[in-house]
This record gives C-alpha cells, sequence and structure tokens, in this order.
C-alpha cells in the first residue's frame, strides 16, 4: 500500500507519502506561515514528485491529536475530503504517539510535549521497543508541574513544547532532562504516513463521517456554549 500522510496538529508538519519501499516523498511545512493555504499545493508536489495521483494512492493517514485545534481542523478536513472524494481508507494517527515514533530504537523513555495553551501541556510517555512505542502514560493535557514527578529517568523530550518550557525541565529535571538536536524535535509527516500504513494493513480504518480531532480539552467555542448554559454540556 501506498499511503499519504497529513501532519498539522503541530508547529511542524506537511504532507508524506510512504509505501513498501519506504518514503517516496515529504513535503515539511510551519505553522507560522499557515497550513490553510499551503497544504494543497504541498499535495501537489508530493504527488508530482512520485509520479502517483489521489486515483493511485491506496490510502490516507492524519495526526489526529491532541495539538493545534485551527492545525487539527485543517488537516482533518483536507483528508476527510480526500478520502470521501476516492473511497480510499483513512487511518487515524495519534500525535504524540507519532512524534515518539521519530526516535525508534531509543534506549530512554520519550516524552512528547506540546504547548497547549493557557499554562497547560499535551503529553505523554512512552518506552520504545525497536521501532514500536510502548506507553508508559496516557495522553494527558495538564500544567507542567503535574508531568514532571512522572519523570524518574533520563527522559528524551521532542515536540513545540520545547520552545516554551525547555529551560524548565532543564532547570527542573538537570540531567533526566534530554533533548534531541532542534531539527530533530519536531513531528514527521513520514512517520505519520508510516503509522498509518501500519494500521490499515492492519484493517484499522476509521469510519470517516464520524472521524472527528482530538482534542482532550473542549474548544473554547464549546466553553462559551456551556457557560450560556450554566455549565450544562
Amino acid at each position: 500500500m501506498r499511503i499519504l500522510g497529513v501532519e498539522t496538529a503541530t508547529a511542524q508538519g506537511g504532507i508524506a507519502i510512504v509505501g513498501p519501499e519506504g518514503l517516496l516523498a515529504e513535503v515539511t511545512l510551519s505553522a507560522t506561515a499557515g497550513y490553510g493555504e499551503r497544504l494543497l499545493p504541498a499535495l501537489e508536489r508530493v504527488l508530482e514528485a512520485t509520479g502517483l495521483s489521489l486515483e493511485t494512492v491506496d490510502g490516507y493517514a492524519v495526526s489526529i491529536g491532541p495539538g493545534s485545534f485551527t492545525g487539527l481542523r485543517i488537516g482533518l478536513a483536507t483528508v476527510k475530503g480526500l478520502a470521501l472524494a476516492t473511497g480510499k481508507p483513512l487511518a487515524a494517527v495519534p500525535t504524540l504517539e507519532a512524534l515518539a515514533a521519530t526516535f525508534p530504537f531509543c534506549l530512554h523513555p520519550v516524552c512528547p510535549l506540546l504547548d497547549a495553551r493557557k499554562g497547560e501541556v499535551y503529553c505523554a510517555l512512552f518506552t520504545l521497543e525497536g521501532a514500536e512505542p510502548v506507553r508508559l502514560l496516557e495522553d494527558a493535557v495538564c500544567p507542567l508541574e503535574a508531568l514532571l514527578p512522572r519523570i524518574s529517568r533520563p527522559t528524551v523530550f521532542v515536540g513545540d513544547g520545547l520552545a516554551r518550557y525547555g529551560e524548565t525541565l532543564r532547570r527542573r529535571l538537570k540531567e533526566k532532562a534530554l533533548f534531541p538536536p532542534p531539527e530533530r524535535g519536531g513531528a514527521s509527516p513520514a512517520v505519520v504516513a508510516a503509522r498509518g500504513r501500519a494500521r490499515l494493513l492492519r484493517g484499522e480504518a476509521e469510519d470517516v463521517d464520524r472521524l472527528v480531532p482530538r482534542y482532550l480539552r473542549p474548544t473554547e467555542a464549546e466553553i462559551t456554549l456551556r457557560a450560556r448554559r450554566g455549565g450544562r454540556p
């Protein structure tokens, strides 16, 4: 299967196509310049680079969250539209799992960390069994202070949360806080595509009509609506 993967949940994203022969093409993008205007041109570039078309791609994968609300909506809307238009299967890849999977065979635990705003982070904790991330901590949204007691040994931190919280991690965790080089610290569209491909080969396709982003907390619109209803969901 040749799978087109989309990552827009984090500050570094893009589009990639992988197949049985490995990575065929990848275009990385920065959220600071906006995914909305550049995602479809990036799609055209990876298709042109591989000589494939939407009809000859076998399926799709999308980073499903947690992460940027806007980025998740853009990525999921794009991929759902492609899947519905072509009738090809779609796999949802947890964003933090995909971040951890960028460090196969890592001897230390890996902690993906995304800036959730409001003084909180999206986080999880994994060990790597070969190339496969194994969860030690489920996806959570919490203040950084709530995460720190869970770090008991040297741990690799990865994700856009390092821009805001990296120095705090160094100060509080000292030698237990390990960081990749900046160019290796972001999300990989190729990993999203590869993990989506593995899911589709296992028959784990999503119901496209029912698939929604994994936000972990309510959106601002939902919070406002609940406030108007007196706190009722």
